[in-house]
Protein backbone atom coordinates (compact mmCIF):
# COMPACT_ATOMS: atom_id res chain seq x y z
CA UNK A 1 0.00 0.00 0.00
CA UNK A 2 2.85 2.50 0.56
CA UNK A 3 4.38 1.84 -3.07
CA UNK A 4 1.08 2.90 -4.43
CA UNK A 5 0.54 5.92 -2.51
CA UNK A 6 4.28 6.96 -3.32
CA UNK A 7 3.74 6.15 -6.53
CA UNK A 8 0.40 7.96 -7.09
CA UNK A 9 2.12 11.18 -5.23
CA UNK A 10 4.85 11.12 -7.59
CA UNK A 11 2.86 11.22 -10.48
CA UNK A 12 0.17 14.04 -8.76
CA UNK A 13 3.55 15.61 -8.42
CA UNK A 14 4.13 15.37 -12.18
CA UNK A 15 0.71 16.20 -13.55
CA UNK A 16 1.08 19.45 -11.26
CA UNK A 17 4.35 20.28 -12.48
CA UNK A 18 3.55 20.30 -15.77
CA UNK A 19 0.78 22.30 -14.98
CA UNK A 20 2.08 24.93 -13.25
CA UNK A 21 4.67 25.44 -15.75
CA UNK A 22 2.14 25.48 -18.60
CA UNK A 23 0.12 27.83 -16.77
CA UNK A 24 3.73 30.40 -16.64
CA UNK A 25 4.09 29.84 -20.30
CA UNK A 26 0.27 31.02 -20.72
CA UNK A 27 1.28 33.99 -18.78
CA UNK A 28 4.09 35.18 -20.91
CA UNK A 29 3.23 36.51 -23.82
CA UNK A 30 4.92 35.37 -27.22
CA UNK A 31 8.19 37.68 -27.82
CA UNK A 32 7.86 36.93 -31.84
CA UNK A 33 10.15 35.03 -33.92
CA UNK A 34 13.79 34.27 -34.12
CA UNK A 35 16.61 33.03 -31.59
CA UNK A 36 17.26 35.80 -29.68
CA UNK A 37 13.27 36.87 -29.18
CA UNK A 38 12.82 32.73 -27.69
CA UNK A 39 16.10 32.77 -25.44
CA UNK A 40 14.06 36.22 -24.10
CA UNK A 41 10.90 34.46 -23.34
CA UNK A 42 12.40 31.63 -22.03
CA UNK A 43 14.13 33.14 -19.40
CA UNK A 44 11.35 35.66 -18.54
CA UNK A 45 9.18 32.33 -17.88
CA UNK A 46 12.08 30.39 -16.25
CA UNK A 47 11.81 33.87 -13.59
CA UNK A 48 7.83 33.14 -13.02
CA UNK A 49 6.88 31.58 -9.61
CA UNK A 50 4.56 29.68 -11.09
CA UNK A 51 7.54 28.21 -13.52
CA UNK A 52 10.21 27.65 -10.01
CA UNK A 53 6.85 26.17 -8.45
CA UNK A 54 6.64 23.42 -11.31
CA UNK A 55 10.32 22.51 -10.63
CA UNK A 56 10.21 22.32 -7.06
CA UNK A 57 6.96 19.66 -7.60
CA UNK A 58 9.15 17.93 -10.58
CA UNK A 59 11.71 17.14 -8.26
CA UNK A 60 9.73 16.01 -5.59
CA UNK A 61 8.20 13.70 -7.89
CA UNK A 62 11.63 12.48 -8.99
CA UNK A 63 11.91 12.12 -4.81
CA UNK A 64 8.76 10.35 -4.12
CA UNK A 65 9.28 7.65 -7.34
CA UNK A 66 12.39 6.87 -6.47
CA UNK A 67 11.19 6.04 -3.06
CA UNK A 68 8.48 4.02 -4.57
CA UNK A 69 10.73 1.96 -6.59
CA UNK A 70 12.82 1.56 -3.76
CA UNK A 71 10.34 -0.62 -1.72
CA UNK A 72 8.04 -1.77 -4.59
CA UNK A 73 8.47 -3.38 -8.03
CA UNK A 74 9.09 -1.66 -11.34
CA UNK A 75 6.51 -3.75 -12.46
CA UNK A 76 3.71 -2.09 -9.94
CA UNK A 77 5.05 1.86 -9.87
CA UNK A 78 5.21 2.34 -13.68
CA UNK A 79 1.72 1.51 -14.47
CA UNK A 80 0.76 3.71 -11.59
CA UNK A 81 2.69 6.67 -13.32
CA UNK A 82 -0.53 6.50 -16.28
CA UNK A 83 -2.06 7.98 -13.67
CA UNK A 84 -0.38 11.26 -13.90
CA UNK A 85 -2.86 12.34 -17.00
CA UNK A 86 -5.91 11.39 -14.72
CA UNK A 87 -4.26 13.94 -12.00
CA UNK A 88 -3.09 16.21 -15.15
CA UNK A 89 -7.05 16.38 -15.62
CA UNK A 90 -8.01 17.57 -12.33
CA UNK A 91 -5.11 20.05 -11.60
CA UNK A 92 -5.51 21.43 -15.04
CA UNK A 93 -9.43 22.19 -15.18
CA UNK A 94 -9.21 24.00 -11.22
CA UNK A 95 -6.02 25.97 -12.48
CA UNK A 96 -7.68 27.18 -15.38
CA UNK A 97 -11.06 27.08 -14.86
CA UNK A 98 -12.42 24.68 -17.35
CA UNK A 99 -14.92 21.78 -16.95
CA UNK A 100 -14.17 18.53 -18.62
CA UNK A 101 -17.02 17.55 -20.47
CA UNK A 102 -18.98 13.94 -19.37
CA UNK A 103 -17.13 12.15 -22.56
CA UNK A 104 -13.75 13.04 -20.48
CA UNK A 105 -14.92 11.99 -17.18
CA UNK A 106 -15.78 8.48 -18.64
CA UNK A 107 -12.01 8.38 -19.96
CA UNK A 108 -11.24 8.97 -17.02
CA UNK A 109 -12.93 5.94 -14.86
CA UNK A 110 -11.65 3.58 -18.12
CA UNK A 111 -8.13 4.85 -17.48
CA UNK A 112 -8.47 4.33 -13.43
CA UNK A 113 -10.68 1.16 -13.79
CA UNK A 114 -7.91 -0.08 -16.44
CA UNK A 115 -5.24 0.27 -14.11
CA UNK A 116 -7.25 -1.25 -11.07
CA UNK A 117 -8.41 -4.31 -13.10
CA UNK A 118 -4.24 -4.60 -14.99
CA UNK A 119 -2.12 -4.61 -11.19
CA UNK A 120 -4.88 -6.50 -9.42
CA UNK A 121 -4.79 -9.29 -12.36
CA UNK A 122 -1.09 -9.61 -12.58
CA UNK A 123 -0.05 -8.93 -9.08
CA UNK A 124 3.54 -8.17 -10.31
CA UNK A 125 5.85 -9.16 -6.72
CA UNK A 126 8.84 -7.45 -5.69
CA UNK A 127 12.29 -8.98 -6.67
CA UNK A 128 15.98 -7.98 -6.56
CA UNK A 129 17.04 -4.67 -5.82
CA UNK A 130 19.80 -4.89 -7.83
CA UNK A 131 21.36 -6.45 -11.37
CA UNK A 132 24.52 -8.04 -12.03
CA UNK A 133 26.39 -6.06 -14.75
CA UNK A 134 25.62 -9.19 -17.42
CA UNK A 135 21.62 -8.65 -17.29
CA UNK A 136 22.14 -4.43 -17.53
CA UNK A 137 24.58 -5.13 -20.53
CA UNK A 138 21.90 -6.86 -22.54
CA UNK A 139 19.24 -5.19 -21.50
CA UNK A 140 20.55 -2.06 -22.17
CA UNK A 141 21.59 -3.37 -25.14
CA UNK A 142 18.10 -4.52 -26.40
CA UNK A 143 16.41 -1.41 -25.67
CA UNK A 144 19.29 0.93 -27.36
CA UNK A 145 18.29 -1.42 -30.52
CA UNK A 146 14.83 -0.84 -30.43
CA UNK A 147 15.17 3.19 -29.43
CA UNK A 148 17.48 3.23 -32.92
CA UNK A 149 14.46 1.36 -34.67
CA UNK A 150 11.57 3.09 -33.70
CA UNK A 151 13.82 6.49 -34.43
CA UNK A 152 14.51 4.58 -37.97
CA UNK A 153 11.14 4.14 -38.84
CA UNK A 154 10.15 7.60 -37.36
CA UNK A 155 12.04 9.42 -40.33
CA UNK A 156 10.15 7.47 -42.93
CA UNK A 157 6.67 8.89 -41.80
CA UNK A 158 5.00 12.06 -40.81
CA UNK A 159 2.03 13.09 -38.74
CA UNK A 160 0.15 10.52 -36.01
CA UNK A 161 2.04 7.49 -37.25
CA UNK A 162 5.68 9.32 -36.55
CA UNK A 163 4.18 10.98 -33.26
CA UNK A 164 3.30 7.35 -31.77
CA UNK A 165 6.72 5.63 -33.12
CA UNK A 166 8.31 8.83 -31.30
CA UNK A 167 6.03 8.33 -28.33
CA UNK A 168 6.91 4.59 -28.16
CA UNK A 169 10.63 5.34 -28.09
CA UNK A 170 10.16 8.02 -25.23
CA UNK A 171 8.30 5.06 -23.21
CA UNK A 172 11.05 2.55 -23.57
CA UNK A 173 13.43 4.60 -22.65
CA UNK A 174 11.24 6.49 -19.84
CA UNK A 175 11.13 2.41 -18.52
CA UNK A 176 14.69 2.36 -18.79
CA UNK A 177 15.10 5.07 -16.50
CA UNK A 178 12.68 4.10 -14.18
CA UNK A 179 14.73 0.64 -14.03
CA UNK A 180 18.10 2.47 -14.08
CA UNK A 181 16.96 4.38 -10.74
CA UNK A 182 16.00 1.41 -9.30
CA UNK A 183 19.15 0.08 -9.52
CA UNK A 184 20.72 3.72 -8.01
CA UNK A 185 18.33 2.96 -4.78
CA UNK A 186 19.31 -0.40 -4.79
CA UNK A 187 22.86 0.94 -4.09
CA UNK A 188 22.12 3.19 -1.64
CA UNK A 189 22.85 1.27 1.04
CA UNK A 190 26.79 0.44 -0.19
CA UNK A 191 26.89 4.91 0.51
CA UNK A 192 26.78 8.38 -1.11
CA UNK A 193 30.67 8.27 -1.69
CA UNK A 194 30.30 5.16 -3.21
CA UNK A 195 27.25 5.85 -5.35
CA UNK A 196 28.91 9.10 -6.82
CA UNK A 197 31.73 6.65 -8.19
CA UNK A 198 29.56 4.26 -10.04
CA UNK A 199 27.70 3.95 -13.31
CA UNK A 200 24.29 3.69 -12.42
CA UNK A 201 23.66 7.36 -11.48
CA UNK A 202 25.36 8.58 -14.73
CA UNK A 203 23.22 6.64 -16.49
CA UNK A 204 19.85 6.88 -15.55
CA UNK A 205 20.64 11.20 -16.46
CA UNK A 206 21.87 10.44 -19.70
CA UNK A 207 18.93 7.74 -20.49
CA UNK A 208 16.18 10.36 -18.59
CA UNK A 209 17.90 13.26 -21.34
CA UNK A 210 16.90 10.97 -24.01
CA UNK A 211 13.78 9.90 -23.10
CA UNK A 212 12.90 13.42 -22.55
CA UNK A 213 14.73 14.81 -25.88
CA UNK A 214 12.57 11.91 -27.71
CA UNK A 215 9.02 12.74 -26.40
CA UNK A 216 9.55 16.67 -27.28
CA UNK A 217 10.23 15.01 -30.82
CA UNK A 218 7.08 13.47 -30.30
CA UNK A 219 5.22 16.39 -29.39
CA UNK A 220 6.30 18.65 -32.51
CA UNK A 221 5.43 15.46 -34.67
CA UNK A 222 1.79 15.05 -33.81
CA UNK A 223 -0.84 16.00 -31.41
CA UNK A 224 -0.83 13.91 -27.73
CA UNK A 225 -4.01 11.93 -29.03
CA UNK A 226 -1.22 10.39 -31.61
CA UNK A 227 1.74 9.44 -28.96
CA UNK A 228 -0.27 9.29 -25.65
CA UNK A 229 -1.48 5.45 -25.75
CA UNK A 230 1.60 4.29 -27.00
CA UNK A 231 3.86 6.07 -24.21
CA UNK A 232 1.98 5.33 -21.61
CA UNK A 233 1.35 1.11 -22.46
CA UNK A 234 5.04 1.29 -23.66
CA UNK A 235 6.13 2.62 -20.47
CA UNK A 236 3.79 0.18 -18.56
CA UNK A 237 4.79 -2.98 -20.64
CA UNK A 238 8.37 -2.02 -20.90
CA UNK A 239 8.64 -1.53 -17.26
CA UNK A 240 7.06 -5.40 -16.85
CA UNK A 241 9.61 -6.79 -19.04
CA UNK A 242 12.44 -5.03 -17.74
CA UNK A 243 11.66 -5.96 -14.09
CA UNK A 244 11.25 -9.51 -14.76
CA UNK A 245 14.39 -9.60 -17.10
CA UNK A 246 16.67 -7.47 -14.44
CA UNK A 247 14.85 -8.15 -10.91
CA UNK A 248 13.68 -11.48 -11.38
CA UNK A 249 10.02 -9.92 -10.84
CA UNK A 250 7.07 -11.69 -11.46
CA UNK A 251 3.46 -11.37 -12.79
CA UNK A 252 0.34 -13.87 -12.50
CA UNK A 253 -0.32 -15.82 -15.87
CA UNK A 254 -3.04 -18.41 -16.45
CA UNK A 255 -6.10 -17.44 -16.41
CA UNK A 256 -5.76 -13.92 -15.29
CA UNK A 257 -4.41 -13.02 -18.19
CA UNK A 258 -7.64 -12.50 -19.40
CA UNK A 259 -8.68 -9.45 -16.92
CA UNK A 260 -5.15 -8.15 -17.63
CA UNK A 261 -5.49 -7.86 -21.21
CA UNK A 262 -8.88 -6.48 -20.49
CA UNK A 263 -7.08 -3.64 -17.74
CA UNK A 264 -4.37 -2.77 -20.77
CA UNK A 265 -7.25 -2.54 -23.02
CA UNK A 266 -8.68 -0.17 -21.10
CA UNK A 267 -6.33 1.77 -19.82
CA UNK A 268 -5.29 2.18 -23.96
CA UNK A 269 -8.69 3.67 -24.45
CA UNK A 270 -8.90 5.81 -21.35
CA UNK A 271 -5.55 7.32 -22.54
CA UNK A 272 -6.49 7.44 -26.12
CA UNK A 273 -9.20 9.76 -24.63
CA UNK A 274 -7.79 11.60 -22.08
CA UNK A 275 -5.11 13.01 -24.77
CA UNK A 276 -7.75 14.70 -26.82
CA UNK A 277 -8.94 16.16 -23.47
CA UNK A 278 -8.81 20.23 -23.53
CA UNK A 279 -7.04 20.37 -20.53
CA UNK A 280 -4.43 18.09 -21.42
CA UNK A 281 -3.68 18.54 -24.96
CA UNK A 282 -3.32 21.69 -24.56
CA UNK A 283 -6.57 23.68 -26.07
CA UNK A 284 -7.19 24.90 -22.35
CA UNK A 285 -3.68 25.80 -21.27
CA UNK A 286 -4.08 29.44 -21.50
CA UNK A 287 -4.38 31.63 -18.92
CA UNK A 288 -8.13 32.50 -18.13
CA UNK A 289 -9.98 35.54 -20.33
CA UNK A 290 -12.42 38.16 -19.39
CA UNK A 291 -16.00 37.58 -21.37
CA UNK A 292 -16.09 39.29 -24.70
CA UNK A 293 -18.59 42.47 -23.79
CA UNK A 294 -19.44 43.05 -27.10
CA UNK A 295 -17.53 45.44 -29.30
CA UNK A 296 -17.25 48.97 -27.61
CA UNK A 297 -18.31 48.16 -24.18
CA UNK A 298 -15.19 48.01 -21.98
CA UNK A 299 -14.74 45.13 -19.95
CA UNK A 300 -15.46 45.68 -16.21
Amino acid sequence: MLVVVLALLAALSNATASVLQRRAAADEPDGGAGTRQAVRWLRNVLRRPLWVAGAGMLALSTVLQAAALGLGSLALVQPLMAAELLFTLVVGSAVFHRRPDPRTWLAFAALAAGLAVFLTSAAPTAGRSTASAGRWLVAAGVVLGVVVVLTVMARGVRGAPRAALLGLASAVSFALTAALLKEVTGRLMDGVGTLLTTWPLYATAAAGGVAFLLLQAAFRAGTLAASQPALTLGDALTSVALGWALFGEQITLGVRVVPAVLGLLLIGAGTAQLARAPSVSGHWDEAPRPPDTGPGRPVP
